[in-house]
């Protein structure tokens, strides 16, 4: 069998997914409520968010409630206002200068993926100009690294194709019956709203790519592998990737912090979502690499308490 799920196992991960958030949400009602900025059902940071509440409920540390929502932007905007108490981020749209919350730590690795038709002529991002594209869901990250992935290869110019926001599943349908050219995301492998559609897709190879984004946006970014056969007879490829982090508002309790640490070192198993193949940093090294964005002060204290 391959070492990537394959397309059934996908799906019975969505579906155990809805399951463990519904329990997350009915026991321990005497904990710390603590409502977690997700994302796109069906995503990668959904995914995993319901895997961590559904731990949490385990345990007992809190009552994470996730939250839909479009992506990252979104998810910083609530954390701000005061809508969430947490929630995940891709690194590279976290502004170095944030000071109303912290990281409680580097969890996992979003592929930016770029998927056409297997019978599209494209085979580079180049040949995108004049095209219909999705870039992303709004209020995702991946519609910012979308554009400074089209600016690499000077498709900028908001003429230069036909630019459209949507979300991973819309994106899919749409590519699927020929609607847009091409469709932009960041998410795991496989993601499971492109892993099963009636149509093969194929990824395009983002090396090139890479290179420029570091030389113009700096680290954040990293060529990683995509395997042949993710989403269907393609070959493999090199695309982007960049770290997500799992984000607290400052004021919330360090112990409620330190407990979602304890989560994260003791019963990384369990919070494996399905299309994270090959990008788990789920252990203490990892975990406190966040780069430029401080770590909560009840995550730092159990950090040391638990390695020195």
């Amino acid at each position: 069998m391959s070492p990537l799920m394959d397309r059934r196992s996908v799906l019975r991960g969505i579906a155990l997914l809805s399951t463990a958030v519904a329990v997350s949400s009915c026991r321990n009602a005497d904990k710390p409520a603590v409502r977690l900025a997700a994302g796109e059902q069906g995503g990668f940071f959904w995914e995993f968010s319901g895997l961590l509440a559904a731990a949490a409920d385990r345990s007992g540390v809190s009552r994470l409630t996730p939250l839909q929502t479009g992506g990252s932007v979104e998810n910083l905007e609530m954390l701000r206002s005061g809508d969430a108490e947490l929630a995940m981020s891709l690194a590279d749209i976290i502004p170095a200068t944030a000071d109303d919350f912290a990281a409680i730590g580097r969890v996992y690795e979003n592929y930016f993926q770029i998927a056409v038709r297997d019978d599209s002529p494209i085979i580079s991002v180049e040949q995108l100009a004049g095209r219909a594209v999705s870039v992303g869901a709004p209020g995702s990250g991946a519609t910012m690294l979308s554009e400074r992935v089209l600016a690499t290869v000077e498709l900028s110019d908001p003429q230069a194709l036909r630019r459209v926001e949507r979300p991973m599943r819309g994106a899919a349908t749409e590519l699927a019956e020929g609607r847009i050219d091409a469709a932009m995301w960041a998410g795991g492998l496989p993601t499971p709203a492109f892993a099963d559609l009636p149509v093969d897709i194929r990824l395009l190879d983002l090396t090139t790519v890479v290179d420029a984004l570091r030389s113009r946006y700096g680290t954040a970014y990293e060529a990683v592998s995509v395997p042949a056969g993710v989403y269907g007879p393609h070959p493999g490829v090199t695309t982007v990737g960049v770290a997500n982090l799992l984000l607290a508002r400052r004021d919330v309790a360090d112990p409620v912090v330190a407990g979602i640490v304890d989560l994260l070192l003791d019963d990384p198993a369990s919070l494996v979502p399905a299309q994270a193949i090959g990008s788990q940093f789920l252990d203490a090294q990892s975990l406190i690499q966040t780069g430029s964005v401080q770590l909560h002060p009840g995550a730092t204290d159990e950090y040391r308490r638990r390695h020195g």
